[in-house]
């Protein structure tokens, strides 16, 4: 077998250009794949790390259109109704009390409700038109963001309706550029604020990105600046992950007797544990990568059809020499395992500069993302190498099986006339 490696790599070395060439369309899909892959494992540390500032053992509680709502609305549709006006349905059920009772729950050791409004931000001669972010104080217990300088508010300034923030990183410096922000006052809306704190930059998520976000106590948000009394979304921090489940059933049941909802069709919230989330994450994460490898496997077959053209090529130009070979008492199967070994190298050649390539464009890409303050971490999964190599040889098996046949069932005589 050793000799047949020989003689195949003194064909390849041959010609260096054309093995390049030969082996371009799979160097770029098996290159396509490792960067598909490990963009996929950077991804999941951006999720993680994002969840993780939730904090990895709580519980998601949204509002949501009931579905018996949805399916009315939709019938009204289809009888000339407006489908954008009926689709727009506040829910205002979610209320302060639901957080003070979710807190009580047997498994549940903190919680905090939330909502959201948009207004314009000033400072001196800058203005700006952000979200504002409100929440009780318990949110800076529950969640990880890490505040640079200054403080939280407390849960007595949330009481008494107090006009402080804590800004995010990116609008603080558009405020105040690099002046220090503690202890003076925005104005947001018509109400001017102290600032008390300022948030490292945490990133974002999603369409929410905190660092261009003011945060303010829930209750002042909402009688002051937005005038409702309804939450739009709250987290439950969990004292034992392993019953996420049960206390998310726990949740459920308690909404639903505060809201005086007796058809599970009619709920108007969703409660969603983190796993949950991440199981659901995976499932996208998982049916794109699955087709963005698709996509690459367009590119790998391409480079397989490329190789058997070049094959038969090389077959074509060295029929003096299978000619002579045989001549001298080599065997079909000789000749077979020498053009197919051939193949095989250069596909292998492409795969491993392809795996190279790839992780290299992946380490650019992670240290780019990374500079902007993004979690992201540079992840090459070993089964998607072991996965490259082996996709590298069956091609090469594949498509050098049929211009190996045809060199090895050559005959002696005619191969030399014909040269």
């Amino acid at each position: 077998m050793k000799k047949y490696f020989k003689q195949a790599w003194r064909g390849i070395s041959a010609s260096k250009s054309r093995t390049f060439l030969t082996t371009l369309g799979i160097m770029i899909g098996i290159g396509t794949v490792i960067l598909v892959l490990s963009a996929g494992e950077g991804f999941k540390s951006y999720i993680n790390a994002q969840i993780d500032a939730f904090g990895s053992n709580s519980v998601i509680i949204e509002t949501v259109v009931p579905a018996s709502t949805k399916a009315r609305n939709s019938g009204s549709a289809q009888d000339g109704g407006s489908s954008s006006a009926n689709n727009a349905v506040p829910i205002k059920t979610f209320k302060n009390k639901d957080i003070n009772d979710i807190k009580n729950l047997n498994n549940v050791q903190n919680a905090y409700g939330a909502a959201l409004g948009q207004q314009v931000v000033t400072y001196g001669n800058v203005s700006k038109n952000i979200f504002i972010f409100g929440a009780d104080a318990s949110r800076f217990d529950i969640d990880k963001g890490e505040i640079a300088s200054g403080r939280p508010y407390t849960e007595e300034e949330d009481s008494a309706l107090a006009q402080v923030a804590v800004l995010g990183h990116d609008i603080a410096i558009d405020l105040f550029g690099e002046n220090d922000p503690l202890g003076k006052y925005v104005r947001v809306g018509s109400y001017n604020f102290e600032v008390i704190g300022v948030y490292a930059r945490r990133g974002s998520f999603g369409y929410s990105n905190d660092d261009e976000q003011v945060f303010i106590p829930i209750s002042t948000l909402q009688k002051k600046i937005l005038g409702i009394d309804y939450l739009f979304y709250g987290v439950a921090e969990l004292v034992d992950n392993n019953k996420s489940e049960t206390t998310g059933l726990d949740i459920a049941d308690l909404l639903r007797r505060n809201h005086f909802i007796t058809d599970i069709n009619k709920d108007d919230f969703k409660v969603q544990t983190q796993a949950q989330s991440m199981d659901t994450f995976n499932t996208i994460l998982s049916a794109v990568t699955f087709l963005l490898i698709a996509i690459a496997a367009i590119s790998l077959v391409v480079g397989g059809v490329g190789v058997m053209n070049i094959m038969y090529v090389v077959v074509t130009e060295r029929i003096a020499e299978i000619g002579l070979k045989k001549a001298l008492g080599a065997t079909n199967k000789d000749i077979l395992y020498e053009f197919l070994i051939e193949s095989i190298l250069l596909t292998c050649i492409g795969g491993v500069v392809g795996i190279i390539g790839g992780s290299l464009f992946s380490f650019i890409i992670a240290k780019v993302v990374q500079s902007q303050g993004i979690t992201w971490a540079f992840s090459v999964p070993l089964y998607g190498i072991i996965l490259s190599v082996s996709v590298s040889m069956v091609i090469g098996i594949i498509f050098g099986v049929f211009p190996a046949r045809n060199a090895a069932k050559l005959n002696p005589i005619e191969a030399l006339n014909k040269e």
